[in-house]
């Protein structure tokens, strides 16, 4: 009798996993890029990374949607899982035996991280200075920035592209954002108009740029504020004096930074105040974080490593 049941149940399993093999779909090349143009577009407009350039890396990094790493992680663009990732992992033969790649719950999951991966990643950066409709220059980039180890990988990459036409994707789009080494630390939900000025946002905290004969008073008048509601914001006392090009908080400023920036590393010159403005973090939550004195004014060297959020959460 237990022998009977043992069989079944392997039928079952044997069954399922065959239905299952089955079942999965297997894309010709135009299927899959007409599966996820419209994810790539949209993300070209959000994130500035050319949509040619994100359907010709999926193209080339899953083979179509058809890669064993596409099928049991959803993971279209091959992104390992490096020290940041607290997500679910699958493991892959690459360039080491059973290597840890990302694991996403929807494909759709993975063509949005591969996007901040490179928006939000130093090594990328100075891409996003580049024509987005320039998906040679992003091609040379990419693989001058290491994003492969293979030597021919931008002339695959192009090939991928010319050869599906992808370069046309990028001609209806009509990008949003500013590079990030323009905005910093800025995430740019694009501005809005708020009596005839721009307002940005960062780490999920509004903030304006001064004009040219704006006082502290004026602009908290405009925003509903207090004086003194505004400076606090801005770790600024009565006697600071307002500059053209300064950025304001209108909004008080959150306890750590964005989750793309666990760490800035300090530039000549630079003091706590100067970074709690960059990634809008509270001055306090600054000092905390690095164990360093702030009502001793305490500052960080050159070079220093100081945590933008507790290390706990990063």
């Amino acid at each position: 009798m237990k022998h009977n049941i043992l069989v079944g149940l392997l039928l079952v399993l044997t069954f399922s996993s065959l239905t299952e093999i089955i079942a999965q779909k297997k894309y010709s090349k135009q299927e899959y890029i007409d599966t996820y143009k419209n994810i790539a577009t949209e993300l070209m407009q959000k994130s500035g990374v050319p949509a040619s350039i994100i359907l010709g890396q999926a193209c080339m990094e899953s083979s179509y949607g058809n890669s064993e790493l596409t099928i049991k992680g959803k993971n279209h663009f091959g992104i390992k899982c490096y020290n940041s990732w607290n997500g679910e992992k699958v493991y892959y033969d690459d360039d080491a035996k059973g290597e840890c790649f990302r694991k996403y719950k929807k494909d759709e999951d993975s063509f949005t991280d591969h996007s901040d991966f490179l928006r939000y990643n130093k090594r990328y950066a100075s891409l996003f200075e580049l024509d987005p409709t320039d998906y040679k220059a992003w091609a040379k980039g990419l693989r001058s920035a290491g994003y492969a180890t293979n030597p021919q990988y931008t002339e695959l990459l192009i090939k991928t592209i010319e050869e599906n036409k992808l370069y046309l994707y990028d001609k209806e789009v009509e990008v949003e954002v500013l590079s990030p080494l323009q905005l910093e630390a800025i995430d740019l939900e694009n501005f809005v108009i708020y009596l005839n000025r721009k307002v940005y946002t960062r780490n999920g905290v509004k903030f304006i740029i001064a004009n040219e004969g704006d006082t502290y008073e004026a602009i908290a008048e405009e925003f509903k504020l207090r004086t003194h509601q505004l400076l606090k914001y801005n770790d600024l006392s009565k006697s600071d004096k307002i500059q053209v090009g300064q950025e304001l908080y209108i909004k008080k400023k959150k306890s750590r930074a964005d989750k793309h920036y666990p760490v800035h590393i300090v530039q000549k010159g630079e003091n706590m105040k100067q970074i709690a403005q960059k990634y809008a973090i509270r001055l306090n939550s600054l000092y905390f974080y690095n164990d360093m004195d702030m009502k001793k004014d305490e500052q960080p060297i050159e070079k220093q490593e100081i945590y933008l959020r507790s290390q706990m959460r990063r």
